[in-house]
């Protein structure tokens, strides 16, 4: 059984933005402009993501 997997890259910086929403850009494994992962569409990265989702491009993998 495979995992779906989520593409995201940061696309906007998070500095000047509130500490949970830097910790949730560092915790998807996010470190600089224009970085991209892979991760697994869990119910946890999602959260993640909606917190900051217009500082990311998501892609469905």
């Amino acid at each position: 059984m495979s995992s779906k997997h989520i593409i995201i890259t940061l696309i906007k910086s998070p500095a000047g933005r509130l500490k949970r929403h830097r910790a949730c850009v560092r915790g998807l494994g996010l470190r600089r402009m224009h970085h991209t992962v892979s991760v697994i569409d869990t119910p946890e990265n999602r959260g993640m993501i909606n917190k900051v989702v217009d500082m990311l491009r998501v892609e469905e993998a």
